[in-house]
């Protein structure tokens, strides 16, 4: 059971009651645990509890809310309230509350942000210059740096300084010349072990993995898994060291991101907000259009078996097994795309790899066509009024389907990479109407050959 819903009538009666006491109560409390109670009240309910807290108790607290929750209580708290909270979030998520307001409440939040802390106002100015799924965006520009020549006991030193203005984890020390380019690197571990008086550019790894600031956050999130970091440092054309991105922060990427895609892979337009917290009309718009596209491209599978016609008059009982033939395209298909979109993500498969998986996925079609075409030979055998003719055209088009649905199922996402477009767009629907027409002029096709006896009795050629 959630904590929210154990102690959120308790917040709101004490709220009601004596406000000065919610501090005492919240002492004790995990900020994330904070957070669940926070969302659970009324934005007005909300917006007074958060007041009421100093700002650097309420920011840890006001940074782990949904971007829709914070932006309910901006609208009914204080511009000013909202500045002094602002001013103790982490630099990059000061700037992600900034990108979701209003531009009139952004820069009425700003003016004040800029009276209460100057310099985290011109940081949220650095930041939102980035676009939103970059580095840049993505960065902190909360750090530990000293100077190369600096001993391992003033490191230390500034790793506590530190910790007493932020709430950010320090993981590693940075060493800037005058410039304030990057030399390198030292991790607490490395300060730690050292002697207090050794020089610190004699532990400093200097071949730091590094991304620029408009890198993408899946490319840089990719980085980070490879490398196993903890912190990726930012860097411009120059090697100046511009903020820090920490895993966290990596780990809500990836999230947002794989939501995305799986959400895709469904034909569901992405969703903003969690499903709960998104309206009824929003889930019809952003199912609806993919719904429309799909039926629209159902049509086609009716134009096919429409104008084929007389084939299936021809051939008693085929279209019994024209929808397990095409669903077993539909099915490889999605299997393929899938495995691909996957491989694509995780930066596992690269553009150039195409005819490599072309000719995997041909093997694999081929093989697992021939598994499926015996059990299908076999099946239709099984029906007295069946001849073999028939049981082998449903065999060789289970073959040839199947194939069908592996190649298109793979180089659909590619192409769609190609051309600039989210390979996840080529979602499992999708995947499946298209191998449905194709499948069915597989069939007729196959048949066609071997069975040209039986059609031409019924006239078709």
């Amino acid at each position: 059971m959630r904590l929210a819903s154990l102690l959120g009538p308790d917040l709101k009666q004490v709220l009601k009651e004596d406000p000065e006491q919610v501090r005492e109560l919240l002492d004790e409390i995990h900020p994330e645990d904070l957070a669940d109670l926070v969302g659970d009240l009324d934005a007005d309910e909300a917006a007074e509890l958060l007041a009421r807290l100093p700002a650097e108790a309420a920011a840890p607290i006001f940074e782990r809310l949904d971007e829709e929750e914070q932006g309910e209580i901006v609208e009914v708290m204080p511009a000013e309230s909202v500045a002094h909270i602002a001013s103790e979030m982490a630099p990059d998520d000061r700037a992600d509350l900034f990108s979701l307001l209003p531009e009139s409440v952004g820069d009425a939040i700003l003016e004040k942000l800029e009276e209460v802390d100057p310099e985290a106002a011109e940081d949220v100015r650095e930041l939102e210059k980035w676009p939103e799924t970059s580095a840049g965006h993505l960065m902190t520009t909360s750090y530990v740096a000293v100077s190369p020549q600096a001993s391992v006991r003033t490191a230390i030193d500034a790793v506590r300084a530190f910790s007493e203005d932020h709430h950010e984890n320090v993981y590693n020390v940075y060493a800037l010349d005058d410039g304030g380019r990057l030399l390198g690197l030292a991790s607490l571990r490395d300060i730690l072990l050292a002697s207090p008086l050794q020089p610190i550019d004699e532990i400093l790894h200097t071949n730091v993995i590094s991304v620029t600031p408009s890198e993408d956050q899946e490319e840089v999130a990719r980085k980070m898994a490879k490398y196993d970091l903890n912190v990726m440092p930012v860097i411009d054309d120059k090697g100046v060291l511009l903020g820090v991105i920490t895993i966290d922060d990596i780990v809500d990427v990836l999230t947002q991101e794989q939501t995305e895609d799986v959400q895709k892979l469904g034909a569901v337009e992405p969703l903003d907000v969690p499903y709960f917290r998104t309206s009824f009309f929003t889930f019809i718009k952003k199912r609806g259009v993919w719904l429309f596209i799909l039926f629209f491209g159902e049509f086609f599978t009716q134009t096919a078996l429409r104008y084929y016609d007389p084939v299936f008059d021809a051939i008693k009982g085929a279209a019994y097994y024209v929808p397990l033939l095409i669903s077993a395209g539909g099915n490889s298909g999605s299997q393929s795309s899938t495995l691909i979109i996957r491989g694509m993500a995780v930066g596992e498969i690269k553009m150039t790899d195409w005819y490599r998986i072309l000719a995997r996925e041909l093997g694999m079609g081929l093989v697992l066509g021939v598994g499926l075409g015996a059990f299908g030979f076999a099946r239709v055998l099984m029906y007295r009024d069946q001849h073999v003719d028939f049981a082998l055209t449903v065999g060789l088009t289970l073959v040839g389907i199947v194939v069908t649905g592996c190649v298109v199922g793979a180089m659909l996402p590619i192409v769609l990479k190609r051309v600039g477009l989210d390979p996840a767009t080529s979602s499992t629907p999708f995947i499946a109407s298209l191998v449905d027409v194709l499948g069915i002029i597989i069939f007729v096709q196959v048949a066609k050959v071997v069975m040209v006896a039986v059609l031409a009795s019924h006239g078709v050629h």
